[in-house]
C-alpha cells in the first residue's frame, strides 16, 4: 500500500508541476522569441507553426528533477548510483539539446549544434555512465533467464551503453515531428518501465520513471494538437537517452526494443529511404520519418497520432509482460 501510495503521489506531483510551470514558462518562451523554425520540406501544414516555442521540454525535465531531489531529500525513496545515473544521463542529454536548441534559434534556422559535436558530447555521457556504472559494481555480462542468454561483454559493454543512449536519444529526436506524438509515445513508454522496475525491485528508478510520467502529461495539456510549444532537442534527446537508461539499469535491453518499437521503426524508416535512394535511386516512403509518410497519404495531423499512440500502448502492455517474465 505504501508503494502504491508512492506511486500515484510521483504521477500527480509530476504532473501538477508541470502544468504550473508551462502556465509560467509559456509567456516566457513567447517573450524571448525562442521559436521553432519549421523545415522547407514538410507540407504547409507544418509551415503555419513556424514561430511555435520550442525549448518545452524544460516544462517536464525541471519538476521531474525537483520532484526527484525533493523526495531524496525528504527520504521518501533511497538516492542509490542506479539514480544518480539516470539523472546524470537526463541532465546531460537535456543539456545537449539545450544547447542545439539554443544555436538553432540563434542562427535562424534548423542547424544547431554539428553531428561530430552532438556526438562528442553523447559520448562523454556514456563514458561517464559506465564509469559510475562499474565503479558500483554494475552487471557487464547481458542475461535473459526465460532464453538461457547469459554473455559476458566486460568493458565492452560500454559500447553497448554508448549504442543505447545514442540511438534511444536519437530515434525520439526523429519521432518528435507531429504535435503531441513524441510525448505521448514517451509518456506510455515510461508508464511501462516504471510498473517493469518496480515488479523487479528497482523502487528509485520506478518512481523517477513514474514522476517523469506525470510531467509529460502536464506536457501534453500543452504539446498535443494544435501545440502551444515544441519540446525540441531539449526534451526529446534527453527522453530517450534516459528511456534507455532505465532499460540499461533493469536489465532489460530487449523489452527496451518491445516498449520502443514505435520509435524503431521511425528511425529504420529514415535508414531504409537513404539507402533505397542511394541503391535504387527511388524512394522507399513519401517522406520520412514514417509519420510524415501518413502525412502525405492525406492522413490528418490528429489521426496519425492516435494511431501511433495506440501502437504504442499495445507494444508498451506487451513490453511490461515481457519486461517481468524475462
Amino acid at each position: 500500500m505504501l508503494l502504491l501510495t508512492k506511486a500515484i503521489f510521483a504521477i500527480m506531483i509530476g504532473f501538477l508541476s508541470s502544468v504550473v510551470l508551462g502556465l509560467f514558462m509559456l509567456p516566457i518562451l513567447k517573450k524571448l522569441h525562442v521559436g521553432q523554425k519549421i523545415s522547407v520540406f514538410v507540407g504547409s501544414a507544418h509551415r503555419k507553426k513556424e514561430g511555435t516555442p520550442t525549448m518545452g521540454g524544460l516544462i517536464f525535465i525541471i519538476p521531474t528533477i525537483v520532484a526527484t531531489l525533493g523526495l531524496i531529500i525528504t527520504d521518501k525513496i533511497s538516492y542509490t548510483s542506479n539514480l544518480g545515473i539516470v539523472l546524470l544521463v537526463f541532465i546531460g542529454y537535456a543539456c545537449i539539446g539545450f544547447m542545439d536548441d539554443f544555436l538553432s534559434i540563434r542562427k535562424g534556422n534548423n542547424e544547431g549544434l554539428t553531428s561530430y559535436q552532438k556526438m562528442f558530447m553523447q559520448v562523454l555521457i556514456a563514458i561517464g555512465f559506465f564509469y559510475i556504472y562499474m565503479r558500483s559494481g554494475g552487471q557487464t555480462a547481458w542475461v535473459v533467464g526465460t532464453l538461457h542468454i547469459d554473455l559476458e561483454f566486460g568493458w565492452l559493454y560500454g559500447l553497448a551503453i554508448l549504442f543505447i543512449l545514442v540511438g534511444a536519444s536519437n530515434a525520439v529526436n526523429l519521432t518528435d515531428g507531429l504535435d503531441g506524438l513524441a510525448g505521448g509515445l514517451s509518456a506510455i513508454a515510461f508508464i511501462a518501465f516504471s510498473l517493469i522496475s518496480l515488479s523487479v525491485g528497482f523502487e528509485d528508478i520506478g518512481i523517477f520513471s513514474l514522476i517523469l510520467t506525470g510531467s509529460l502529461l502536464g506536457f501534453l495539456i500543452y504539446n498535443t494538437h494544435p501545440a502551444k510549444v515544441f519540446m525540441g532537442d531539449t526534451g526529446s534527446l534527453a527522453l530517450g537517452a534516459v528511456m534507455g537508461a532505465i532499460a540499461i539499469l533493469t536489465h532489460r535491453e530487449l523489452t527496451l526494443l518491445v516498449v520502443a518499437l514505435v520509435f524503431v521503426i521511425e528511425t529504420l524508416s529514415v535508414i531504409l529511404q537513404i539507402f533505397w535512394v542511394q541503391v535504387f535511386h527511388r524512394k522507399l516512403f513519401l517522406m520520412t520519418p514514417l509519420h510524415h509518410h501518413f502525412e502525405k497519404l492525406g492522413w490528418s495531423e490528429s489521426d496519425i497520432v492516435k494511431l501511433f499512440w495506440v501502437v504504442g500502448l499495445i507494444l508498451s502492455m506487451a513490453g511490461i509482460i515481457f519486461g517481468v517474465w524475462v
